[in-house]
């Protein structure tokens, strides 16, 4: 029977790792954060917290990596933390939840950013309102909206799947070109921004007189946290084709450390460089942040070369998650008599085909249906439920596998990954309690946390039937 090879090297995997995270999130949620916390301090502490915190959650999570290099990741992970049945669970929250929809979300920016320099075909607001999906206590989808945008993004989604399909080595090959262009245009907007002559320091300390205080603050914050966290994600990818990296024992925790430690610094600068070129006011209200710093520092040139700088960010990334977090989906198959179809090796490519073709449907399901905030928000709740559970684990297997050799162990243990666990139940709660009040207070249209638990939830019979099958 054909099986994956071990074809990625350390550069393959800390370009993964880089490419996986450092995408639009940079670019989309600064605006939504700034109008959020209403600080430029503020803004800029949250990036540094959020990076911290996920650094603690893909420490934890390496020691485990580095113990079971196989592919499919936490999946594998969950098996041997708390057996098949909360591992089938994980593995359809990602199939169904999150490794899909941030994929949608990541490509949708590329689509949006596409439509600042061309116009996309929008139907009427009659027509896009006219068929709509509504769920009871969760809320309602309207399908047509934006469907030029949709229909880039289904194709976008299209292209890197079968890329991948193709082959592992040419698609870890596209990451690392896309990866050192991302890298070199980075600099470039960092530095272009710093010298330009056109910011002003006192931009960095200025806060708005709507700043919120009191309970208001530590609301906006934990809703400012977790845009950052949407931004940050996409580390555990490197788990999910552990099984197909060379000497994984070891370039799996230096990929994260280094992958993870560049991606804070780059954030930060970047968060930087905006609230010295503009008030936070300013990028409260915009739309596209990056042109619009760009048009400040450069020109209207300016604001078309840092549209097609976010496009390329985009693609790279859109590319590294399609290659991994089909992976999961392949290694649930394994266990999963109805997912079985999914763990079939392409005997030609030796490449997990019918796992890229299975979460790329799925994909274009959620792209037609939800829309960026929404997904965004919907995956970044379920997908640190499991983060936090896969730093407990550590705990458990500590006492359960005393005997298994471990070639890297968690720096800090036990500290590093309690306040991991700790922070990541304090962060759902909060979320949980925010996603509904701002569903009665007429804030959004569909409760997205609770909407992300339901779909989760629906695993459980899934689970049922395939073992009864």
């Amino acid at each position: 029977m054909p099986t994956l090879l071990r074809q990625l090297n350390r550069n393959t995997a800390i370009a993964i790792v880089v490419g996986g995270v450092i995408g639009s999130g940079i670019f989309m949620k600064p605006a939504l954060m700034a109008a959020q916390l209403q600080s430029p301090i503020l803004l800029l502490s949250v990036w540094v917290v959020a990076g911290v915190i996920t650094l603690f959650g893909a420490l934890s999570n390496a020691e485990v990596a580095a113990m079971f290099p196989e592919t499919g990741g936490q999946y594998v992970f969950f098996q041997k933390m708390y057996g098949n049945g909360f591992a089938f669970i994980y593995g359809w929250a990602a199939f169904a939840v999150f490794n899909t929809a941030g994929n949608a979300s990541i490509a949708y920016v590329f689509s949006q950013y596409t439509g600042y320099l061309i116009d996309l075909p929008r139907l009427s607001t009659a027509t896009e309102q006219s068929f709509t999906l509504s769920i009871p206590y969760i809320g309602t989808f309207f399908p047509l909206q934006n469907l030029g945008v949709k229909i880039l993004t289904i194709l976008v989604i299209v292209l890197f799947t079968a890329i991948s399909y193709r082959s592992v080595q040419y698609g870890g090959r596209v990451q690392r070109i896309l990866t050192a262009l991302k890298a070199a245009a980075i600099v470039l907007l960092i530095g272009g921004v710093f010298f330009s002559g056109k910011g002003d320091v006192s931009n960095i300390i200025q806060n708005t007189s709507t700043m919120p205080t009191g309970w208001m603050m530590i609301s906006a914050y934990i809703a400012a946290l977790a845009g950052a966290f949407w931004a940050y994600d996409g580390w555990n990818n490197i788990s999910f084709v552990a099984g197909e990296i060379k000497e994984p024992q070891k370039n799996i925790p230096q990929s994260l450390f280094i992958g993870l430690s560049f991606c804070i610094v780059v954030y930060v600068l970047m968060n930087l460089a905006l609230v010295y070129l503009m008030p936070i006011q300013q990028i409260a209200a915009s739309s596209f942040i990056a042109s619009d710093a760009a048009n400040i520092a450069w020109g209207s040139i300016g604001g078309v070369l840092i549209t097609l700088m976010v496009m390329l960010f985009v693609l790279g990334t859109t590319n590294a998650n399609i290659l991994a977090t089909s992976r999961v989906t392949f290694a649930m198959a394994d266990n999963s008599k109805l997912f079985a179809w999914a763990g079939k090796v392409q005997p030609r490519y030796k490449t997990p085909g019918n796992a890229l073709w299975l979460n790329a449907v799925w994909t274009i399901c959620l792209i037609i249906s939800g829309s960026f905030d929404m997904l965004t928000d919907i995956l970044i709740f379920v997908s640190w439920f499991f983060y936090g559970m896969s730093a407990l684990g550590i705990f458990l297997l500590r006492k359960k596998m005393k005997e298994v050799q471990r070639v890297y162990k968690v720096w800090g243990y036990p500290f590093v990954p309690a306040v991991f666990v700790i922070f990541t139940a304090f962060f759902l709660v909060i979320t949980l309690v925010n996603d509904i009040n701002h569903y009665q207070n007429g804030q959004t249209q569909v409760i997205h946390s609770v909407l992300g638990i339901l779909i989760t939830l629906v695993g459980l019979p899934i689970y049922y039937l395939s073992r009864k099958k």
